[in-house]
């Protein structure tokens, strides 16, 4: 038994002897190298903040008082209602301005058109009275119990007629010029060495003076006295509507070969009624006139030139083909001078008077048609 114990005492010191012999521990391989970190640079110093003042302490608003009370108004008594009464009838007028050139006022009595920044055209209409004025005339329509009566007045006269009231023995009187009006006329033309009768190979431009009209409308005129009102310098604007009627069966061309004016007459076309051309030009004139009181009236003589822009040509003829009446009506500018001067006079005593003008220019451009200078008489109603 006691052999048994010491074996296992021998036993039990063996064992922890054994069990703390080293394992034998495998080799660990060799780390790699790390690289170096850059250094990383120095950051800059913040600069300090300044610091921020103290905010003043706001002072404690002072106390407001306490508002009395108010004492309570007394009812008002109620006021009746009054009724309402209609509307007056506008007494202010319209008035339409175009451009500051044509003013239209109309009122509930008249209504009254002005062209132009000094009245140079005025249409007023008041009941049964028209009237009418251009430049320094005008026209009185006035419609009546016994029909219709037109006067041809004087507007200083009207005005003084509207304002008699109104003392002018003292005022200045003005130059009144004769330009604007109405005028009827004949037409004709010379050759350079002032005949009348035209050369043979000229003679398809004989006119048949009695058909052949001029008719001058003059819309505007303006005087200037120098000084006084007995002389004085008068300009203007018109219209110049020229009827050369052709004397033989014929009308003019221009020659489609060399652009020359000539003779034409159609072969198509039987016996010629009516041959004529018609020219409209746009005039302004410049004039020296002279007055001769007469009692209250004047006669008026004046002289200058004429200036005149074509605006239009065209011929015109009437005929038959084959017993059938026709017409043909053509226009052109059949080398017509487009500008053009001449000598003008003038005479006459209040609304009728007496013109003449002869061209200095003459009818067509020089080297393209017949060598003529025209001239026209008639008689003028002025404005």
């Amino acid at each position: 038994m006691k052999k048994v114990l010491v074996l296992l005492i021998a036993c039990m010191m063996v064992f922890p002897v054994h069990a703390q012999e080293p394992e034998i521990v495998p080799e660990v391989p060799e780390v790699p190298e790390v690289p170096e970190v850059p250094e990383v640079p120095e950051v800059p110093e913040v600069p300090e903040v300044p610091e921020v003042p103290e905010v003043p302490e706001v002072p404690e608003a002072p106390e407001v008082p306490e508002v009395p009370e108010v004492p309570e108004v007394p009812e008002v008594p109620e006021v009746p209602e009054v009724p309402d009464e209609p509307d007056p009838a506008p007494v202010s007028s319209d008035t339409v301005n175009v451009l500051n050139k044509v003013v239209v006022v109309e009122s509930p009595d008249n209504t009254k058109i002005t062209l132009g920044e000094n009245e140079v055209f005025i249409v007023e209409e008041n009941g049964d009275t028209v009237r009418v004025k251009l430049g320094s005339r005008g026209i009185s329509i006035i419609e009546g119990k016994n029909g219709t009566e037109i006067k041809i007045i004087e507007m200083e006269e009207q005005k003084s007629h509207d304002n008699h009231a109104t003392s002018h023995k003292n005022k200045k009187k003005k130059f009144k010029p004769h330009f604007a009006g109405l005028e009827i006329g004949l037409n004709n033309y010379l050759i350079p060495d002032l005949n009348m009768v035209l050369p043979p190979d000229q003679r398809y431009m004989d006119l048949n003076t009695g058909k052949s009209w001029n008719w001058n409308l003059n819309i505007i005129d303006y005087g200037f006295g120098l000084g006084t009102d007995i002389i004085g310098i008068v300009s203007g604007l018109g219209f110049e509507f020229i009827n050369y009627n052709f004397n033989g069966q014929n009308s003019i061309r221009k020659d489609p070969d060399t652009g020359v004016i000539g003779e034409y007459v159609p072969t198509y076309a039987g016996n010629i009624a009516k041959s004529k051309m018609n020219i409209t030009y746009m005039t302004v004139p410049l004039l020296l006139e002279l007055q001769i009181p007469t009692n209250k009236k004047r006669i008026y003589i004046s002289g200058g030139v004429i200036g005149g822009l074509k605006l239009w040509s065209n011929t015109k003829m009437k005929y038959t083909i084959s017993g059938e009446k026709s017409k043909e009506k053509a226009k052109g500018d059949y080398n017509l001078s487009p500008l053009r001067w001449g000598l003008t006079a003038r005479v006459g005593y209040r609304a009728l008077g007496f013109y003449a003008n002869y061209y200095i220019t003459p009818l067509f451009k020089p080297d393209l048609g017949p060598e003529l200078y025209p001239f026209a008489i008639g008689l003028a109603f002025t404005f």
